[in-house]
């Protein structure tokens, strides 16, 4: 099985500004698939917190902070890292999403890896008895819709 799941879309903006948006509206154009929640309170607002040295974070309704994510890599305009995890996965299991963001003529090409998949076991519930391939083409599509939320939100 191939573990990630790639996907990219061109979005009409300067990579700074994707980035921006990307990171500091996360809250605006994320939209939660009930088949991925991270938690079984989810959904609930996310953020990314601190930038380099930070956390992606779900902020649920009853006050409480889920850590999605440390923040690995933080370039604004080039690079984002952070780690990916569910309220069930163990501690060993580590999926991690690497989103770049590359100048292509006026508009900024963004590409996100999602990563580590092999470290959630095919029975885990995190993958609701599909088989690898449909699973990592599922989360692909999820994926590839939010990128077109972001698009949305930058379009002029």
């Amino acid at each position: 099985m191939s573990s990630r799941v790639v996907v990219a879309l061109r979005i009409a903006a300067a990579p700074e500004r994707v980035f921006e948006a990307f990171t500091a509206q996360i809250a605006a154009w994320w939209r939660p698939n009930p088949l991925f929640a991270f938690t079984p309170r989810s959904p609930g607002v996310l953020a990314f917190e601190g930038g380099a040295g930070g956390r992606l974070v779900e902020r649920l309704d009853n006050g409480k902070v889920f850590e999605i994510g440390a923040v690995r890599v933080w370039e604004p305009g080039a690079r984002l890292v952070f780690g990916w995890r569910q309220a069930s996965f163990s501690p060993e299991m580590d999926t991690e999403v690497e989103v770049r963001f590359e100048a292509v003529g006026d508009e900024t090409r963004v590409t996100v890896e999602h990563r580590g998949w092999d470290s959630v076991p095919a029975p885990h519930v995190a993958r609701h008895g599909f088989p690898d391939g449909l699973f990592l083409r599922r989360h692909g599509e999820w994926w590839q819709a939010l990128l077109e939320e972001l698009r949305a939100r930058l379009a002029p």
